[in-house]
């Protein structure tokens, strides 16, 4: 079997961290969608900027584009992009329906210059929603709590949500309290919670890049994943506490975690740690092209993520006794993040001006 493929029976989904025209027009998606059984697809500014500025697809519409002075750089960026997260909606679109809307997400996210403004977020929001015009579009926000803020309002409204650049424990619990108190207020408003999809985005290598040069050796390249097996035990035990129950009861899905910053940035470390790692139930993992083609030759499919919670715990409690408080570090670790995206969107707008 495909090793990508072996990975399905135990829950999990392979979404593809990529987008391109190249990746559209080639086929090359749909390929990957048919063979290797990839279920999703996420973009970023970082990545946009790659594409634009290297793929030759986008030249002509570009130029074309600069001729309209009326248009901001911001709209010519849009209006090159739109038609491709509408293409890759279209070829996961039998995804999405096949899996009554658990999978076949493609993820576009709003500016990173709001991600301090729920005001702003949401507007850009419900317009990108309205301009796909697709069911299975998700529109990434960060979460910040100004995003957080707008995560709970777009809930209510029925928009999905992949909530990106988590790196917390504490992090990930506003979020899904957010999404509860959306949930909760979509049903005292009538409105259907069977159709409410959204991701909660954590993300792992960064983490072990950011802590392991303060860690003994023993200690390093761990953090990460402890984090998110303990993220997961959370998440089962929230399910089965009263608010939530009740919500999955009225036909709400639980919102599922997903693995970001999988390839791995520390050479020393195995390729495919941040995937093997982490294969569970009701998970989602985003991989980029170097991490796909990497299992894809010999990662090893198993249920790992619930396989040593006592290991997990111990990892953490190993950290924290060498001084780091890890909740301090997510909170520095996601305004890094939000700088690395904010200056991708800058050179994106430098491209389209």
């Amino acid at each position: 079997m495909n090793r990508l493929q072996a990975i399905r029976p135990f829950g999990q989904r392979i979404w593809l961290d990529n987008l391109s025209r190249e990746l559209l027009e080639s086929g090359a998606l749909a390929a990957l969608v048919a063979e290797d059984g990839i279920a999703g697809v996420t973009s970023n500014p970082a990545i946009f900027h790659k594409a634009i500025a290297t793929d030759p697809r986008y030249r002509d519409d570009l130029a074309q584009l600069k001729t309209d002075a009326s248009l901001s750089p911001e709209a010519r960026y849009e209006a090159l992009v739109l038609p491709d997260i509408r293409r890759a909606c279209d070829v996961l679109a039998q995804v999405y329906t096949d899996s009554q809307g658990q999978d076949g997400w493609v993820s576009l996210e709003v500016s990173p210059a709001l991600a301090h403004d729920t005001e702003g977020t949401l507007a850009a929001a419900r317009r990108l929603w309205a301009a796909i015009a697709r069911p299975n579009a998700m529109i990434k926000i960060p979460a910040t709590p100004a995003g957080i803020a707008a995560f709970e309002v777009l809930t209510r409204e029925g928009i999905p949500v992949n909530v990106t650049l988590l790196f917390s424990l504490p992090q990930v619990e506003a979020v899904w309290a957010a999404w509860e108190r959306g949930l909760a207020a979509r049903q005292a408003e009538g409105g259907d919670l069977t159709s409410v999809r959204a991701v909660a985005s954590f993300f792992l290598s960064r983490v072990d890049s950011a802590l392991d040069a303060r860690l003994p050796a023993d200690l390093q390249g761990k953090t990460a994943v402890a984090l998110a097996r303990v993220a997961y035990v959370r998440s089962r035990q929230r399910q089965s506490l009263p608010t939530l129950a009740a919500l999955c009861a009225a036909g709400a899905t639980p919102q599922r975690l997903l693995w970001a910053s999988t390839g791995s940035k520390n050479p020393a470390y195995s390729d495919v740690l941040y995937v093997e790692s982490l294969i569970g139930a009701e998970t989602v993992n985003t991989v980029p092209d170097a991490t796909l083609a990497a299992f894809r030759d010999h990662g090893q499919a198993a249920a790992s993520l619930a396989s040593d919670d006592a290991g997990a715990m111990a990892q953490l409690a190993a950290v924290a006794a060498q001084g780091i408080d890890l909740a301090a570090e997510g909170e520095a670790l996601q305004q890094a993040g939000l700088v690395l995206f904010e200056q991708a969107f800058a050179a994106l707008l430098v491209l389209t001006a």
